[in-house]
């Protein structure tokens, strides 16, 4: 007998108390140790109009539905007694006559109305959006033939509202066909003899072949199995290009997801290959770790041959291991070693925060070595022109830079990098076959040129994941002019699954409908689909910062009542100055803060407070998003800072990212809150 576990099962168990998920998962061991064990007292509902339903009595109220048949044993739904006989009767198990799938389907006489949240006032009523398609064609998208007529009539304001009622291929197909990305029924998958292998099937069910399997299933929520993959994903993860490649979306589409896996898929195949998944921080290929070895449990041969490594961690390791150990110069020596080199120089015009950006952004960046490469060097972005002479002066600077580095014995990242991309170049022995790289919208000018030598971009060599909507430390710059070109190789992922319909939406007004690299890649921003709703979004203005720390404290204890556990709730600010009004309000609403660092997610029992910069690569089911005040975001200091009109167009979009970072980092319930003037940008976000 095959013993399965649904989507839906973890989703409910999640739900439950700790104790409560202790006994279920208790009575789950014994039923697939022993489905026929007299402590379990199965229960048939004679209620349920799939007569295939059974209750397992785990305590006193809390009830286990599973599905029974001859031949397998599925793991549906856990909840208090009549929320889970109540599930049940409006649930059956069958297989679509069309795709073939295997569907959950909600019994539509069951649902009596479906309401329509309106967050947007329609002059008029808006024209059925499937009314063209015949049923035959529905039926293609996977819609279970009694919700037909529902599918036909809905229109834009209905259509959310419905889709959560309907097998999620269903609601992904007609979503698609709402935003015009794909007017046509997609293709049926390939004939399966068995209905819980369809592709679609796929990503709600799974077979747990044994305890250690079960156990792994049980103590994580399905999403964050990172086991299951979406069809267009799992066609990304295991397609061969013929260069390098890139997967790119919008916050929530599941990037990391599909490089986790393009990794082990790489590894998997290549039975003697060494695969790097890497990424520009420390924290985030800490989260990589821990997400890959549970990807990989069940095959713990191929962790031995998948590092994972932040980019400088992996970039000092391979230095220390064919040259020694790289002495990395601080950006504080950088400024002494200017400041002398302009005294030495003399007749400098020049600001200091001129200088030290036109080292960093041009001459470090590129590591330009001669006067003849920084007459002619391409300043992308920097919109100060210069003349033959200055260029003649600030190079005289910048040659000192240089020789006091190398009397010191120091360098700087990017001569790290670039050191090793010459000798991997030259030697043609490297360290690994495959590198994945995950938020590759940060990685730098050196890095890229290093990841290129390392593999020297054979055929699957790189694979790059990330969104130019969320690039936070890197200045644009031209892939191409470092030898990497994607172009026909790019692909963008357009589902979201981690952010609702709303917040998503409200998000998306930081940014343009469309973000273009350098080198005329264009990522869309339009067509995104989420794929279920949520409350609005709230923005809240405050007088002052009491009265902004009373009104997050207790919108935090809102979510509190709602049963809200502290490790799901995030609070992000700016900068550090501002942490401690966020750990203010958290502690005038009861609660534990937790201030993170970039090496933790979540603590349990606290909630997470954060700058927003050590947001990336987390989630949460409620967000706050503290100190949105003019001069705060976009921060004052970096303007001031500025000594170049580019590097102010960079500033404003550098800080919108950080701040659409920030609020997409929720899930359910999102707050903004300002003190009295407000941030520009909260106009923009839909104040």
């Amino acid at each position: 007998m095959e013993f399965r576990i649904a989507d839906t099962f973890t989703d409910s168990l999640a739900k439950l108390t700790g104790d409560e998920q202790k006994s279920v998962k208790t009575a789950a061991f014994d039923l697939q140790l022993n489905p026929a064990h007299p402590s379990l007292q199965l229960h048939k509902l004679d209620r349920a109009k799939d007569p295939r339903f059974w209750s397992i009595r785990v305590s006193a109220d809390i009830r286990l539905i599973v599905h029974r048949s001859d031949a397998s044993l599925l793991l549906c739904f856990v909840d208090h007694h009549d929320r889970a006989y109540h599930w049940a009767e409006r649930r059956k198990l069958e297989t679509h006559p069309k795709t073939g799938a295997a569907q959950l389907v909600e019994i539509r006489e069951t649902v009596l109305e479906i309401a329509v949240p309106r967050y947007i006032d329609a002059p008029v009523a808006r024209p059925p959006l499937f009314a063209r398609f015949s049923d035959d064609d529905l039926l293609g998208f996977g819609v279970p033939g009694e919700w037909l007529a529902d599918v036909r009539v809905a229109n834009e304001d209905s259509l959310l509202t419905l889709a959560v009622h309907l097998p999620a291929e269903a609601a992904e197909a007609l979503l698609d066909v709402a935003t015009g990305a794909s007017p046509k029924p997609k293709p049926r998958a390939p004939a399966v003899a068995n209905p819980f292998e369809h592709p679609d099937a796929l990503r709600r069910f799974r077979v747990m072949s044994n305890v250690e399997e079960l156990a792994r299933a049980l103590d994580y929520p399905w999403d964050k199995w990172t086991l299951f993959l979406h069809p267009s994903q799992r066609q990304l993860v295991e397609r061969d290009f013929a260069g390098p490649a890139k997967v790119a979306g919008t916050a929530g589409t599941g990037k990391t997801i599909v490089a986790l896996h393009r990794a082990a898929f790489l590894a998997r195949k290549n039975p003697e290959a060494r695969v790097l998944l890497t990424t520009f921080a420390e924290s985030l290929s800490s989260l990589l770790d821990t997400k890959i070895r549970r990807l990989i449990s069940n095959e713990p041969r191929l962790g031995d041959r998948i590092e994972i490594h932040s980019m400088e961690a992996i970039g000092q390791r391979l230095h220390t291991a064919h040259f020694g150990k790289a002495k990395l110069a601080t950006r504080e020596s950088i400024v002494a070693a200017l400041r002398s080199a302009v005294a030495a120089v003399g007749g400098s015009q020049f600001t200091e925060a001129f200088l030290l950006s036109e080292w960093e952004q041009i001459v470090d960046a590129w590591q330009v070595e001669s006067w003849e490469a920084y007459r002619d060097v391409s300043r992308l972005g920097r919109k100060t022109r210069l003349s033959e002479s200055h260029r003649a002066t600030l190079w005289a600077i910048f040659a000192k830079v240089r020789e006091a580095l190398a009397s010191s014995g120091a360098m700087t990242p990017a001569a790290m990098f670039t050191r090793l991309a010459i000798h991997f170049t030259a030697t043609g022995k490297r360290p690994f076959d495959f590198a994945v790289i995950d938020e590759a919208q940060d990685i730098s000018v050196a890095q890229l040129r290093f990841l290129a030598a390392l593999t020297a971009q054979q055929s699957n060599g790189l694979f790059f994941a990330g969104d130019l909507g969320q690039r936070i430390f890197q200045l644009p710059f031209s892939w191409k002019a470092v030898g990497v070109d994607i172009r026909g190789r790019s692909t963008t992922l357009k589902i979201n699954y981690r952010t609702s319909h709303q917040i998503r939406m409200q998000a998306d007004r930081l940014l343009g409908t469309e973000v273009s690299d350098v080198d005329g890649n264009t990522e869309e921003r339009t067509g995104t689909i989420s794929m279920f709703n949520g409350p609005k979004p709230e923005i809240v203005v405050c007088s002052d910062e009491a009265a902004e720390i009373a009104a997050v404290a207790g919108w935090l204890r809102g979510r509190s009542a709602d049963g809200f556990t502290p490790e799901e709730i995030g609070v992000f600010v700016r900068s550090e100055a501002e942490l401690p009004r966020a750990t203010r309000a958290v502690e005038a609403a009861g609660l534990v803060p937790k201030v993170l660092d970039g090496r933790v997610d979540t603590v349990s029992g606290r909630v997470s407070v954060s700058t927003m910069h050590f947001a990336k690569g987390l989630e949460f089911r409620s967000v706050v998003v503290m100190a949105c005040d003019d001069e705060v975001i976009p921060l004052q200091q970096r303007i001031e800072s500025v000594s170049d009109d580019g590097e102010l167009d960079e500033v404003y979009h550098t800080e919108r990212h950080l701040l659409y970072v920030a609020c997409t980092r929720a899930r359910d319930h999102l707050l903004v809150t300002a003190v009295e003037p407000a941030s520009e940008f909260l106009d923009d976000l839909g104040r």
